[in-house]
């Protein structure tokens, strides 16, 4: 009835006037008393309507006539609170400002009327009103600082206005003075916003692009806190109604009069605002940021208003630095927002300080509850860069040289010794990368329909990024200009696309930015460490106590431990961001994808893992990067793989590891069997992140085996082996990981088919059998010589405290060395056991098999022999050292082989090492500790037998006489087996190892040793003649059969 009533009567508000007459409504005829209820009481419970009869509602239809003049006065009165008729404010309680001023200038014959022709000069006369004269209470506020009241009321009055249902012809001048109104309006925002101080305001009251700004400040329902806000200001403008506003005053002031000049200041204070630069960051509990966010989402809207934003000196300012570019420039304070301890240390003060005396639950809630913040910015931030992009071409371009700027300025940053204040910070570059990668989004689908779009000659295209000083893959800076120069754009041709533009500034972001970053939380795992190992050796140390120097040394430890303290929670801080699967997810989702066209870069035909193009020329730090975040990932976040990213991992480092020709960086060579290495450790209980894949995929099952084995030979043959010995743990780990799998073990026997590469293989992996065991066993013996030296308490107290130090620091020396060299030599000596017990052909040729033999002979001697005793280190898990699996390990190796005559010959050849007491002692340990089962204690006693069998025959041999010069080998000076022009079996032997004739030194390559049949045959008759003349010495019946073992 009341909603009916007020459309009956439109002009029922306007108090101060005469009403139209409108009929009333008609009363309801008498009715006789309704029976009960029915039993749908909503229906009856219902108000009866007040014209009962269905096709009088048609009265909505009909407004009362139009009052223009009525409305007219009613209008401005009530958008501006302003009125010529003093009764009118004393009406209202003074709500509408009686213009005493305008009274005399504006009326006509005593009509107190406000009219569109008076409508600007009342508006001046209301602005200079002074809120400090005496005329005026404290309340009292100017219209410039109530602008979103007018606004909001303007929008009231005229949505009043279209609910009456007047016919459009009839409103048609009130609409056209609501337009006059709204563009008064905006006008006069202008000039507050350009001068505030062109009219007068009351104190403390804030004016001007301020007040625009608290507007679009208070858009966010979060930006007043978590725990409780202020009441929504009656006095503002609604979330609906800014989008309108801004509509108004792009319309008003178009880009070519003024739209810079009006909302410049309001952008300045935005995105400048303080509350962006407070210590707490992103944990203030007024996070006024979120306001800063949904307000600039607003304002981009628009796109007048994206265009000028974009071309204000501020958005990319010319002279900035790499250090204060995300503090200068207009989107710079907002992507600095992150929870990097450099930056925002108090984040990691409040949240992750102490962190073992908190319960973990309320350490993961609050790093969960900063993970869900961090992907608020960050996909706002993006929301806002892309509706810039979207603009027009020119912001699209504008956007494009940001990231590029950001690039430029920050070359310097992937270095090593770089001082972190002089470039960007680990914050503003891991957010600038993410904005990258949700523009990578779209073109990076599950079918790669788009990757050939992506520009390959992109560098030669555009200078965008610039790569000048970068290194090559595998070229000179001589090649890549020559490259460049053969690929430039011809005159006219289209610049790349903006797909092309975003891949590679993510490629750049990543390396410069998030790369670093994660080396940077490396060296800090690194930093903690060498303290923790000092604090240990202090610790350890107790002879300062009640020694003048105590007070000192127990300052010293707790400095130490707050170091500590301090870098782990810097890592928990960084880590929230690093570890958080979105994150990785992301970039887990690129890097797969640079993965995938990188392949395709260098093997179009896709025919991997064989490349048959180069990349020579891309930037090293492409390929670098693909390899260092897979190493990362794989390390600390293998899980996130398990969704993408594994068959990628799987494809790239095949390839590579084979075609490890295309690439020049040796240190990128050894990285890459790290990612495989990483990637067959078992997480959590569940399988290895590629331990499935390693044994099912086709391109696994077909190439890994190649893979190791050319990885090795290639790598072992470099002249940077000495410094990436690691390597062999890695191979041998992912071997023993896939030794289960007889497809494995057929593609190994398919390898060993290639003789000459397989037995360089062979003759490289008992090199490194020979060395680590060498060097292993030869520091353990001199840390149990110390071990013995400071047990006697009595002996190692009389020495002097700077010799007891220099023993320490030996000490420390040796054991961190014989760690790394035991485990690399039982890495080594456990692919040597899988190897022979696969194939033992590549083992058997003349320059292995003797070299092998002798290898064996002397680290069982080490093992069992009179020396063995020196390795009875203490604490033995320290370094790794397990001297039964050790034995186990090389009595299997025997067994291995023992059923070949050639070895059995070359063991008994060796009369260095080769003692029948030592195997009788390696049998007796093998049994009593039941490293070995009867049957192979059995099979090794029977080894022996032959092996003195053959011993005894090669005495009876060697007494040859007087042998001519010509029939002796000149290196090892015995009876050649295998002569030729170059002494084949021994520089056979010699060239595994080295390329060079061992006479002159000049280049030699195994086909060039031919062999010499003629000489071969002279030397065979010359043995059969003096065999004859040998008489055979009788063996002791049974001697050779009865060995002690216990």
């Amino acid at each position: 009835m009341k909603r009916l009533q007020k459309l009956q009567s439109p002009a029922a508000s306007a108090s101060t006037s005469p009403s139209l007459p409108t009929p009333p409504p008609p009363a309801p005829s008498p009715k006789p008393k309704p029976p009960p209820p029915a039993p749908a009481p909503k229906r009856v419970a219902a108000p009866a309507p007040p014209v009962p009869v269905p096709p009088k509602k048609k009265a909505y239809v009909v407004p009362s006539p139009f009052n223009y003049d009525l409305w007219e006065n009613e209008s401005i009165t009530q958008v501006f609170l302003v009125t010529l008729d003093p009764a009118e404010s004393m009406k209202n309680d003074f709500e509408y400002v009686w213009l005493k001023s305008g009274v005399e200038s504006d009326s006509v014959d005593g009509n107190l009327r406000l009219t569109p022709d008076s409508l600007e000069s009342a508006l001046i006369a209301r602005l200079e009103l002074d809120p400090k004269s005496s005329d005026h209470d404290d309340e009292y506020r100017p219209f410039l600082s109530k602008i979103p009241v007018n606004q909001t009321r303007l929008n009231t009055v005229k949505s009043t206005l279209l609910k009456k249902g007047h016919q459009p012809v009839a409103i048609q001048k009130a609409i056209e003075l609501e337009e006059k109104i709204r563009h008064l309006i905006v006008s006069y925002i202008g000039i507050d916003f350009q001068a505030p101080d062109a009219f007068f305001t009351p104190a403390g009251k804030e004016t001007g692009p301020q007040e625009l700004v608290n507007v679009l400040l208070s858009l966010s329902t979060l930006s007043t806190g978590m725990f409780g806000g202020s009441t929504p200001n009656p006095n503002s403008l609604t979330d609906v109604e800014v989008p309108q506003f801004l509509k108004d005053v792009v319309h008003r002031f178009d880009p070519e009069d003024g739209l810079a000049d009006v909302l410049r200041p309001v952008v300045i204070s935005l995105l400048f605002h303080p509350s962006l630069f407070r210590e707490e960051g992103l944990a203030a509990s007024d996070p006024q940021w979120r306001g800063i966010l949904t307000g600039l989402e607003a304002l981009v809207a628009h796109k007048q208003i994206a265009i000028m934003i974009t071309k204000m000196d501020e958005w990319n300012p010319a002279d900035a630095t790499a250090a204060n570019f995300e503090r200068v420039s207009l989107m710079g304070p907002l992507l600095r927002l992150n929870v990097f301890t450099r930056e925002w240390p108090h984040i990691t003060k409040t949240y992750f300080s102490h962190v073992d005396n908190r319960p973990a639950t309320d350490v993961e809630s609050f790093r969960n509850s900063l993970r869900g913040t961090l992907k608020t910015l960050q996909s706002t931030l993006f929301k806002i860069f892309n509706s810039i992009v979207r603009a027009s071409p020119e912001t699209k371009e504008a956007v494009l040289a940001y990231f590029s700027r950001v690039v430029s300025l920050n070359l310097r940053r992937a270095g090593m010794r770089i001082d972190p204040v002089t470039v960007a910070s680990d914050s503003f570059m891991t957010n600038v990368h993410l904005v990258l990668l949700h523009f990578a989004e779209p073109f990076m689908d599950a079918q790669h329909t788009k990757i050939d779009r992506i520009d390959p000659h992109y560098y030669a295209h555009t200078s965008r990024i610039d790569i000048k000083e970068e290194t090559r893959i595998n070229a000179t800076s001589e090649d890549a200009t020559e490259w460049e120069k053969s690929h430039r754009l011809a005159p006219g041709a289209q610049p790349p696309n903006f797909i092309s533009d975003i891949f590679y500034l993510a490629l750049a972001t990543g390396h410069y930015g998030l790369q670093k970053t994660i080396l940077t939380f490396d060296d800090l795992s690194k930093e903690q460490d060498e303290v923790q190992r000092h604090l240990d050796n202090i610790t350890a140390d107790n002879t300062w106590m009640g020694t003048p120097l105590q007070a000192r040394v127990e300052g010293a430890i707790k400095q130490m431990k707050d170091e500590i303290e301090r870098i782990q929670a810097t890592q928990m801080a960084g880590l929230t961001q690093l570890y958080d699967p979105e994150f990785l997810f992301r970039n887990n989702t690129f890097t797969s994808f640079v993965t995938t066209w990188l392949i395709r870069y260098v093997d179009p035909k896709k025919a991997h893992p064989t490349p048959i193009v180069e990349l020579r020329v891309l930037p090293e730090y492409i390929l670098e990067d693909i390899i260092d975040y897979f190493f990362f990932a794989a390390r600390h976040g293998p899980a996130s793989l398990e969704l993408t990213g594994k068959e990628e991992v799987l494809i790239f480092t095949l390839t590579f590891m084979i075609s490890t020709w295309c690439i020049k960086n040796p240190f990128l060579k050894n990285k890459i069997i790290d990612i495989l290495f990483c990637s067959c450790f078992t997480y959590r209980g569940q399988s290895s992140l590629l331990g499935p894949l390693l044994n099912s995929h086709p391109v696994a099952l077909k190439y890994l085996m190649p893979a190791l084995t050319h990885f090795y030979i290639d790598w072992r043959s470099s002249q940077f082996y000495d410094k990436f010995k690691v390597f062999r743990r890695s191979i041998a780990f992912v071997l023993k990981a896939v030794w289960g799998n007889l497809a494995h073990r057929e593609a190994l026997k398919k390898e060993t088919q290639n003789i000459d590469k397989f037995v360089r293989f062979v003759n490289l992996m008992i090199n490194d059998v020979t060395y680590l065991m060498d060097e292993s066993l030869n520091d353990l013996t001199q840390i149990y010589n110390i071990q013995q030296e400071m047990g006697n308490q009595a002996a190692w107290g009389a020495l002097p405290p700077q010799q007891r130090r220099e023993r320490e620091g030996t000490l420390h020396n040796l054991e961190r060395q014989a760690s790394s060299y035991t485990q690399l030599g039982n890495s080594t000596v456990d692919m040597l056991k899988i190897f022979t017990a696969e194939t033992k052909e590549p083992f058997m040729v003349p320059e292995i098999v003797d070299r092998l033999a002798a290898m064996l002979d002397y680290n069982l001697e080490a093992l069992v022999g009179p020396r063995c005793n020196d390795l009875r280190v203490s604490n033995k898990e320290k370094y790794h050292f397990n001297p039964r699996q050790l034995l186990s390990d090389v009595v299997q190796v025997y067994l291995n082989l023992g059923d070949q005559a050639e070895f059995i010959r070359a063991v008994a050849g060796d009369g260095r090492s080769y003692k029948k007491e030592l195997f009788e002692h390696a049998a007796k340990i093998c049994k009593d500790h039941n490293l070995k089962s009867p049957d192979e204690v059995e099979q090794l006693v029977l080894f022996v037998a032959k092996v003195e069998e053959a011993k005894a025959t090669l005495e009876a041999e060697e007494d040859l006489g007087d042998i001519p010069d010509e029939f002796l080998d000149p290196l090892m000076c015995t009876v050649m087996r295998d002569p030729s022009c170059h002494r084949r079996a021994t520089i056979k032997s010699h060239l595994l190892s080295d390329s060079k004739d061992p006479f002159n030194r000049a280049p030699l390559a195994i086909e060039d040793v031919i062999p010499d049949t003629k000489l071969k045959e002279r030397i065979e008759a010359f043995r059969t003649e003096r065999r004859k003349k040998i008489v055979a010495q009788t063996i002791r019946e049974g001697e050779v059969d009865k060995m002690n073992v216990g």
